[in-house]
């Protein structure tokens, strides 16, 4: 019997709101713990530090890909979302700049994907594949705008500039004695994106 104070809808909704607050708080979770330990972190690590059971981490997230999925459409998500306030608040060249280093830091949430991951992210009719897509087109925004502005070099495309700054993360990730030179390697990176001044 459901209490006067109580209406029927009102349990289904407090019930989804705990789940969602789960939801989000093993994804946390799940992002630290793989930025320390890759993607092949322990599922039973993230339940125990996100303070919930086993099988609350597996009815929201069935397998290690469907979390992993959630972890790149998130990310990428952010990164586009963030692609669009850095066009909206800063300067071409500051926006480009610091939106790199931000996808740099993240880089290592895509080391070491399995092969059904990198299948999803090739595959048009999925959700990932469009938040990626969302992402590199807006990160292209923020490269046509600086180059519109003069500060990157007009014969620079997407493809190469996500071919140099995942260079930058995988190098980083390879050789940790170079991670602290990770802000040194993007600034020569930039150096090397901007126009050549004088002659040739």
């Amino acid at each position: 019997m459901v209490s006067p104070s109580t209406s029927p809808a009102d349990a289904p909704r407090g019930q989804r709101a705990d789940a969602q607050r789960n939801y989000e708080r093993v994804l946390a979770v799940a992002r630290a713990v793989m930025d320390e330990e890759g993607t092949q972190a322990s599922l039973r690590d993230i339940a125990r530090r996100a303070g919930v059971g086993l099988g609350t981490l597996y009815r929201h997230f069935p397998t290690r890909d469907a979390l992993l999925e959630a972890l790149l459409r998130q990310g990428f998500d952010r990164l586009a979302e963030k692609a669009r306030t850095l066009a909206d608040e800063r300067a071409a060249d500051e926006a480009m700049a610091e939106w790199l280093r931000d996808f740099v830091a993240n880089s290592n949430t895509y080391r070491g994907l399995p092969a059904s991951m990198m299948a999803t992210l090739a595959d048009e009719d999925s959700s990932l594949h469009a938040s990626c897509l969302a992402m590199r087109e807006a990160a292209g925004g923020l490269l046509k705008r600086a180059q519109k502005s003069g500060d990157i070099r007009p014969d620079i495309d997407a493809t190469d500039l996500f071919a140099l700054v995942n260079a930058v993360g995988w190098i980083a990730e390879q050789a940790p004695s170079l991670a602290a030179r990770r802000e040194r390697l993007l600034a020569l990176v930039m150096d090397g994106l901007a126009p050549r001044r004088g002659p040739s």
